[in-house]
């Protein structure tokens, strides 16, 4: 059977026990419609069709209103009442109350990775677009840079599950985030609230609306978040993960009361914060050296100490600015509608990539823009009683422009002398230390191997990379979707997407790094090679004559030689045929240890005579949904639909040629000293994903319960090395599930939710990995189990309600990294001899999450409203994320979450 045949054999019987859950839920839903056709309303204050509560909310899944029970998706959403209670500020909360959404911060303010079913792509990398689309008020937001800040009058929240393509045209093969806001009102309202927490947190936000003219609405919005950080810097003295952000949010309705709607939305935002602590969590060879110069690294045995070693602030400086106008015209039975936005992204942030207080490397720097234009026309409308229809088009112009620098620091030659020392054995040093009498200084050997005036010149202050990039985008989008109702209840929706982007990019970037250009394979350094070839399989040797357990000191061979004249002639001989043998072996050369060391080899610009900085892909993509009410209140549905995402582009010192261009570039007279091979882009992303599902909604209870088999052909895998970030293809990566939502109303005064997700996830294949095959292994980060329960209670007291809420989430135990690039084994072009898996290697980082949020709130009334809250009560400690670090072979980092807060906010609506 076929691997392919298998999958689709697999999915049958998995779709069967979905079906015969569905099969266990219709009665039941069908007892309760019974009762509920007695015409009794158990809470006609609360419940009902038009309470807007359960599936009866409005979404837009589909790009126009309709209920949740109506949209054939799986769609979580989440409430502006929800994000207010559970104060969830930006969207990196939102996983706190969303099934199936993971979210992760990694090494800036700006960098947000989104996931939804285990697919998503970290946003480290600004050439990496996300696999999850992000929507604010229709509008696509393609890096997390321009979507992370406080979320102001959120109206809902809605979280669009697997592949998307179909109606949002970029960049959605792994589902949507859409944020849609409060339009303004043409009666006077507003609201301020003011919050102080722990960390002496101060967060300050108001809001205004009314009408400006009977046909003109006007809102404006603004606050400031500042919080001191949950990290103290004992290099510094200052705070990491700090808060400082503030924005401005301006709007304007027009509505003529009859066929044209006007938005506009003006808005800025501006982060200024010290940002993202990372702390050890495992030495390697190489931190005795960092201490040996004077630095400290955070003790790997207690991680969330709350401490970090920098020697200066990781700064980030960014801002969003964008306009938007969106009209809606309605035309007969149909309604016209223009999107049409301009966007700006600048961030300028420093990071202390060492991540300890030595001084190694000043700065790693970036600059970063990001000009963003994209216009949206659609057209809705209902043909007769039994046909809706949607046609539209998206158009997207994007540059960015990037700038990058990292450079050595003052102590990084001296730390350099000593990891040489230790990864040689003490057999080599850079230049003659008084601590290393008998090492040989590889500065003189150098010199003399290549008649060149290496002395002094290996790792000195100033000494780095210097980087340049650009990418510019263009891609257009056509798409339709047509909804048939073939009998009464019976729903058929079909839908399209034809998607052509292209992309123009140069790779700029200049090493100075002197030693990173040192060929350990080049033909001058053979005499050299040999001898120490033959220095160490004769010390070999002779430990081993000696049964030593080990190689044998000088002292040992010189007294070895003396007493056993014959046996040391024929360890002697073998230790010069060996030495003879493999002097120009790549594999042998005792120098391949301090490849470790290589950090920045040269680079090859692009374009160049063989890749000329140009792609272009096109792609079809369609779904088609079967629909059916079981009854008024259950309806079922059965989908399969695909998804595209476009070639994504390396922006970082790793973007290396492709293997297969090898021949090429050589013949060309354009590869380097210590070229090294890998991807310069990653293919396009092609998802698929077969889905059933059911969703139930009464008047006390409402349940959807999907199960899905999705895969994603091409994912685009981004793995940071240590000193860049490797970009390749999977050959494919599934992931089949359940997904459980309900939302129970034991009284009128009650609410009860519940959510559970199990996912079971497979790179089915992926043999170029940044640390070897690891076709057929649980890809990281992606929990088995996710379990969010959540209960409020609203009593009457007084003359308002009294109000407590708690929230629950809960994953099970995952495994952080598959692997790390430094743990695997390379050759000297850098690609892999011997990768292994995390655990195999040694590395079990894992991280499970019990994080539990809670309020208490009196809501007057009179419009006042005072809230206690605190989120993460239990003080759940655990790692977003490992990986190797910076400058230090073997040794890992990671970055720790968010600690216990906690607070008071108050709130006035008029």
């Amino acid at each position: 059977m076929t691997t392919k045949t298998a999958r689709i054999a697999g999915f049958s019987r998995k779709c069967l026990c979905g079906a015969a859950a569905i099969a266990l839920l219709a009665p039941a839903a069908a007892m309760a419609q019974d009762e509920a056709d007695t015409g009794q309303d158990i809470y006609p204050d609360e419940a009902g069709e038009d309470s807007n509560q359960g599936n009866s909310i409005i979404v837009t899944a589909s790009k126009r209103e309709q209920t949740l029970q109506e949209v054939p998706v799986a769609v979580s959403v989440t409430s502006g009442e929800t994000l207010e209670r559970d104060q969830i500020r930006d969207i990196r909360d939102l996983q706190t109350v969303v099934p199936s959404l993971t979210v992760g911060q990694r090494q800036s303010s700006a960098n947000t990775g989104f996931f939804i079913r285990g697919f998503g792509n970290g946003a480290n990398n600004a050439g990496i677009e996300p696999s999850v689309g992000v929507f604010i008020d229709g509008v696509y937001r393609s890096r997390t840079a321009s979507s992370i800040s406080d979320l102001p009058n959120v109206q809902r929240v809605e979280v669009l599950r697997g592949p998307q393509s179909t109606l949002f045209g970029k960049n959605a093969s792994a589902g949507v985030i859409s944020v849609t806001t409060e339009e303004p009102q043409f009666d006077v309202g507003g609201s301020f609230e003011a919050t102080y927490g722990n960390y002496d947190a101060r967060v300050l936000r108001g809001y205004l609306t009314g009408p400006i003219t009977d046909e003109v609405a006007f809102s404006i919005a603004g606050g400031l978040n500042k919080r001191d950080g949950f990290f103290e810097d004992l290099g510094t003295g200052s705070d990491a993960n700090n808060r400082d952000r503030w924005y401005g949010r301006a709007q304007v309705l027009v509505d003529n009361g009859s066929d044209i709607r006007l938005r506009f939305i003006a808005d800025i935002d501006k982060i200024d914060e010290i940002c993202c602590g990372v702390v050890n969590v495992q030495n390697g060879p190489t931190t005795a050296a960092v201490l040996g110069v004077g630095g400290n690294v955070t003790d790997p045995n207690d991680p969330f100490a709350d401490v970090i070693y920098s020697n200066f602030d990781s700064t980030n400086d960014i801002e969003n600015r964008g306009f938007s106008a969106q009209l809606d015209w309605d035309v007969g039975d149909f309604t016209f509608t223009s999107i049409t936005a301009t966007r700006k992204t600048e961030a300028v942030t420093f990071q202390d990539s060492d991540f300890t207080s030595a001084d190694l490397i000043f700065p790693n720097s970036q600059d970063l823009e990001i000009d963003t234009f994209t216009q949206e026309f659609r057209i809705a409308g209902s043909i007769g009683d039994r046909v809706d229809l949607l046609l539209g088009a998206f158009y997207i112009n994007e540059d960015v422009t990037q700038a990058n620098q990292l450079l050595y620091g003052a102590d990084f030659r001296n730390y350099a002398n000593l990891v040489v020392a230790n990864l040689s054995g003490g057999a080599f040093s850079l230049f003659p230390t008084p601590a290393a009498p008998n090492a040989t200084p590889l500065e003189q050997v150098f010199s003399q191997a290549f008649s060149t005036n290496y002395v002094g010149t290996f790792f000195n202050q100033g000494q780095g990379f210097t980087e340049a990039y650009t990418l510019d985008s263009e891609a257009y989008s056509l798409f339709g979707q047509v909804d048939f109702e073939i009998v009464d209840g019976l729903v058929l929706t079909l839908g399209g997407n034809y998607t052509d982007d292209t992309k123009q990019f140069t790779q700029d970037a200049n090493s100075t790094d002197v030693f990173s250009a040192i060929d350990f394979d080049a033909p001058q350094l053979a005499p050299f090679r040999q001898q120490v070839l033959f220095q160490g399989a004769l010390a070999q040797g002779v430990g081993d004559a000696l049964m030593l357990g080990r190689a044998a000191t000088a002292a040992e061979i010189g007294a070895f030689a003396a007493n056993n004249m014959a046996a040391f002639g024929q360890i002697q001989a073998g230790a010069q045929a060996f030495a003879a043998g493999n002097v120009n072996n790549p594999l042998a050369n005792p120098l391949n240890p301090l490849r470790a060391l290589q950090f920045l080899p040269p680079f090859l610009g692009v374009p160049n005579a063989v890749e000329d900085g140009r792609i272009n892909d096109d792609n079809f993509s369609y779904s088609a949904r079967l629909a059916y009410d079981l009854t008024p209140d259950v309806n079922i549905y059965a989908s399969y639909a695909t998804g595209f995402k476009a070639s994504s582009v390396n922006l970082s010192r790793d973007a290396r040629p492709s293997l297969a261009d090898r021949a090429a570039i050589e013949a060309a007279g354009l590869d380097r000293p210590n070229q090294t091979y890998g991807s310069r882009f990653a293919g396009p992303e092609d998802s698929k994903v077969m889905e059933v599902g059911i969703k139930a909604n009464f008047d006390t209870f409402s349940a959807n319960l999907t199960v899905f088999d999705q895969e994603i052909e091409g994912f685009q895998s981004n793995i940071f090395t240590g000193s860049g970030f490797v970009l390749a293809n999977a050959g494919s990566q599934s992931t089949w599930g359940v997904e459980f939502e309900s939302t129970f109303y034991p009284t009128r005064s009650l609410t009860l939710n519940a959510a559970v997700t199990y996912l079971d996830p497979t790179f089915d294949s992926f043999e170029q990995s940044a640390q070897g095959d690891i076709s057929g292994t649980r890809p990281s980060g992606i929990p088995e189990w996710t379990v969010i329960v959540g209960a409020q209670y609203e009593a009457e007291v007084g003359n308002g309600l009294l109000i407590p809420r708690v929230n629950y989430f809960w994953s099970s135990e995952t495994q952080l990294v598959e692997g790390l690039p430094a743990f695997a084994v390379r050759g000297p072009d850098g690609t892999i001899v011997n990768g292994q898996p995390a655990i195999d290697a040694g590395l079990p980082f894992t991280s499970q999450i019990d994080n539990l949020t809670a309020s208490l709130t009196y809501e007057c009334d009179c419009g006042l409203s005072l809230s206690v809250w605190g989120r993460n009560l239990t003080d759940d400690r655990n790692l977003g994320t490992v990986f190797d670090t910076p400058a230090q072979p073997r040794s890992v980092a990671g970055y720790p979450n968010d600690p216990r807060t906690y607070g008071v906010t108050g709130r006035f609506r008029f």
